[in-house]
């Protein structure tokens, strides 16, 4: 694949994302501004008018990306095939997440927008992204104004950081050999990985078999939680699992809950496997 057809392929692997929005024109403007730097795929959260005239009138040119917007209830369902995602964060949370510049942001999606699929995700206008929304990023975004003045118009926030996407992915087309592959800390030359990152679906039924698992060892009391699920999200976020890792891991958790249940029941190995044969024949509709 040439360089320009391999970066056409990751603006198409590239999705704005709005969440709640509460104001059409904005959602209008942001596909303005979409446009003006090649990205076409927008994602919209629970918005609160759409499609709307405004939205249309704000858009001018840019309507063919309202018209292809796909609409979604929450922001799991909206991430959930992506192997990157990126949330913008102008609040200091309680538990400091990974946070990137802008630039920053541009390399990590253009390292990775050539295998994945690749969010970029926006919050409400009057109060962004909430602290569960944002333990669905990998990575937070934030974009350094002046702090006299820091609130950004949310179109304004979605094309600085569509910008440096765009000059980033320009940069690397320009060049005559393919762009190193970054991977968290390593940089592999000329490498692609070798399996794609886990997706947002896939993370998510992790950490709902993981925090069973660590209730069922009494290790995890959801009636005092001490944010514990919220730090392994941080922990598996940073480290950003691929796929065969993500099934190696449930694997792992599998066995741990069948050592549960033969502790729990008091049965060998054997009769635990002849139960499970039995439930498998009549799942399948076996006799």
């Amino acid at each position: 694949m040439s360089n320009i057809e391999n970066q056409q392929n990751c603006f198409n692997n590239i999705r704005i994302v709005l969440v709640n929005t509460s104001h059409p024109g904005n959602i209008g403007a942001t596909a303005r501004a979409m446009k003006n730097m090649g990205l076409s795929h927008l994602t919209l959260v629970d918005p609160e008018q759409f499609p709307s005239p405004v939205a249309s009138g704000r858009a001018v040119a840019a309507v063919d990306i309202l018209e292809r917007a796909k609409v979604v209830a929450t922001l799991e369902e909206a991430v959930s095939d992506c192997g990157l995602v990126i949330g913008a964060s102008a609040r200091v949370r309680r538990i400091p997440w990974p946070l990137m510049s802008p630039v920053e942001t541009a390399v990590k999606v253009a390292d990775e927008s050539r295998l994945n699929q690749v969010a970029l995700v926006f919050g409400r206008e009057d109060s962004g992204l909430t602290n569960e929304e944002l333990q669905l990023c990998h990575f937070h975004v934030h974009i350094a104004a002046d702090e006299n003045y820091s609130s950004l118009n949310l179109a304004a926030a979605v094309m600085v950081i569509c910008y440096e996407v765009r000059m980033e992915l320009l940069r690397r087309a320009s060049l005559t050999a393919p762009a190193p592959v970054h991977n968290d800390e390593t940089i592999v030359e000329g490498v692609d990985w070798d399996v794609p990152k886990a997706t947002g679906q896939q993370l998510e039924n992790f950490y709902t078999h993981l925090e069973q698992a660590m209730i069922d060892l009494y290790f995890h009391d959801p009636e005092n939680p001490r944010l514990l699920m919220m730090r392994m999200r941080r922990l598996f976020g940073r480290i950003r699992p691929d796929q065969m890792e993500i099934s190696i891991l449930r694997g792992l958790l599998s066995h741990v809950d069948m050592l549960q249940e033969r502790a729990a029941r008091n049965i060998s190995v054997e009769q635990q496997r002849q139960e499970r044969r039995a439930a498998k024949k009549d799942s399948d509709g076996e006799i």
